[in-house]
């Protein structure tokens, strides 16, 4: 294996092997700071929290709705519910008043 020839070569592979080398460190360094990567990885279990947080607020507000709405509905017919049969019960009466009347 020859190596490079001139200085211009030479110090060419030095700058790269500075490089690689700043690079490794680089790697390293972050692989060791313990501290950072596990407020990075805290930082990623709050943000998958709170976007299932909002993921299920957002399902209970719907159902809310639904049966608040099913509520009203129920309501309504509770309180429909007399006033029709009061109302087919007077239609009842009168149909069998002028049945009557016409009969005799």
């Amino acid at each position: 294996m020859t190596g490079p020839e001139t200085v211009p070569e030479i110090q060419q592979e030095i700058e790269q092997t500075r490089e690689r080398l700043g690079q490794t460190v680089e790697a390293l360094a972050a692989k060791a700071d313990v501290k950072a990567r596990a407020q990075a990885k805290a930082d990623e279990i709050r943000a998958r929290a709170q976007d299932k947080a909002d993921e299920i607020r957002a399902r209970a507000q719907d159902k809310a709705a639904e049966l608040s709405s099913r509520v009203r509905r129920s309501q309504t017919m509770q309180y429909r519910w007399p006033l029709a049969v009061t109302a087919t019960g007077l239609v009842a009466i009168a149909g069998a008043l002028v049945w009557r009347q016409r009969e005799t």
